[in-house]
């Protein structure tokens, strides 16, 4: 028997609280009845998922908590992301000092590093490109494997198969945050900006839970990437123990040695990787001198954000030993995500370009900085970020906005503040022909040669299902407007 068969069987006759069933809850709840667990599902509507669950073999309860009687006979409790640290249910288990953990977190807890490889990307925005890029230089490498976590198929149904020889792990802030044991071998850290300070309380709190990433590289068994760049991840990234100093021309990068690597556009000293002469370029796991990985000009997404991307997704890569050609053919036929950074259309000479994706300050700056004459989409949920310090830095590029959403009013306040001979136009409907005034508005507002950039710089469900269905909705009514 397996040291992953035991982590299974552990399971067997244990009583689990799985807290939310959404896509993380339920996979959770499945897999452990699976395993002979005795589960109870909490979720405050009768979802679907909640009766399925009930019919097959859970106790299901309604409500935001447990009761006391109940919660006193759990041994664990596994929490959906949308759980934050001070929702009843996590006070509660918290307070009765329960385990609480994520489906990540349970994932490990199962199979761990037994069954697969887990190489993993977390930071404020670029996950999901860097995941999958990583996930398509494993594969160009002959690795059987997956993009994960906050993406795709639950972990707790893929580490259960033998379908995987290596995981490539999206890992949020949230399932970090909730996860105790995850080491995974190689951990990147892209970036850190203000977001989800609403679920976590401050910076400090979400920063933590990203850091968690590099778990594996405290321990001395792991590598952790980040990004030098960013200066509050290249602070955090030398500050660990098991940091030092890559100028002294010391290869940082070794699976099993608990080493750092960081990332740069600019030019890479040993132990990094970083841009040269147009070409990104490995200095961490290949000839001192370096190895050339791909053309700055092959990269898709376009942007200097997403060069930083395929180099983090690079590192990992590198470090699991994929090959240069690997990493430079998987780059050459990448296709970028939707609604990232997506021409969609030219419509009377006006570029229109869907990057929903961007939904916090960080992310639409990296789209906007792309441009030099934008007419802004903007607004939904800020989740509690100040757009000022944004607004500010592209007030010179902007011809107009136009701003919809239910925090749109304080985009607008930082536009008067910051750039006030932009002209604004605010749509306050929320129907499904809001986003058809706003492209309307838009073209009205933009000459030959402006871009319309939908970069929202805000999360999307005040209006819409996510993000994806606001990108689309944009998409339509570009494409009437070019009708």
């Amino acid at each position: 028997m397996t040291v992953a068969d035991d982590r299974a069987r552990a399971y067997l006759g244990r009583r689990v609280l799985v807290a939310g069933t959404g896509i993380a809850g339920t996979a959770s709840a499945e897999v452990l009845l699976g395993l002979g667990a005795r589960v109870t599902v909490l979720d405050r509507t009768e979802t679907e998922a909640f009766v399925r669950l009930r019919e097959a073999g859970a106790d299901a309860v309604l409500g935001d908590e447990p009761e006391p009687a109940l919660l006193a006979e759990i041994d664990d409790v596994i929490v959906s992301p949308g759980f934050a640290p001070h929702t009843p249910v996590a006070r509660a288990a918290l307070a009765a000092g329960k385990p609480v953990y994520s489906e990540p977190e349970l994932a490990w807890r199962l199979r761990g590093p037994e069954a697969a490889g887990w190489l993993a990307v977390t930071g404020t925005n670029g996950k999901t490109t860097t995941t999958t890029m990583l996930a398509a230089m494993l594969r160009a490498a002959g690795y059987r494997t997956g993009a994960l976590g906050n993406i795709g198929e639950p972990l707790v149904h893929a580490v259960l198969r033998d379908d995987y020889e290596v995981l490539a792990v999206e890992l949020s802030s949230f399932q970090l945050y909730w996860s105790v044991t995850l080491a995974p071998q190689g951990g990147a850290l892209l970036n850190l900006a203000d977001d989800h300070l609403e679920w976590h309380g401050d910076f400090e709190a979400y920063a933590a839970a990203k850091t968690a990433i590099w778990r594996a590289a405290v321990t001395g068994s792991g590598v952790a990437v980040g990004n030098l760049d960013d200066p509050l991840v290249a602070a955090r990234l030398h500050a660990r123990p098991y940091a030092h100093d890559s100028a002294a021309g010391e290869p940082s990068a070794r699976v099993g040695g608990g080493r750092t690597v960081g990332v740069t556009l600019g030019v890479p000293k040993p132990g990094e990787l970083g841009v040269m002469d147009g070409a990104l370029v490995d200095r961490a796991f290949g000839p001192a001198d370096g190895v050339e990985l791909a053309s700055v000009s092959e990269i898709r997404p376009t942007g200097a954000h997403n060069v930083s991307n395929a180099l983090h997704a690079a590192a990992l890569a590198r470090s699991w030993g994929v090959p240069e050609s690997a990493v430079r053919s998987a780059l050459a036929g990448y296709e970028p995500q939707p609604h990232r950074n997506a021409l969609v259309a030219t419509v009377g000479g006006v570029s229109y370009v869907d990057d929903s994706k961007a939904t916090n300050p960080h992310a639409a700056l990296a789209s906007l900085t792309a441009y030099p004459r934008v007419v802004w989409i903007a607004g939904g949920q800020l989740k509690g970020v100040d757009v000022n310090d944004l607004v500010a830095t592209v007030a010179d590029r902007l011809v107009g906005a136009v701003l919809l959403g239910v925090d749109r009013g304080q985009v607008a306040e930082a536009l008067r503040r910051h750039a006030p001979t932009v002209p604004v136009v605010e749509v306050g409907r929320t129907d499904d022909e809001a986003m058809t005034e706003v492209v309307r508005a838009a073209a009205g507002l933009a000459r030959p040669g402006d871009t319309v950039l939908l970069a929202p710089a805000a999360a999307s469900k005040d209006m819409f299902t996510g993000y994806d269905q606001r990108g689309e909705r944009f998409a339509a009514a570009v494409s009437a407007l070019a009708g």
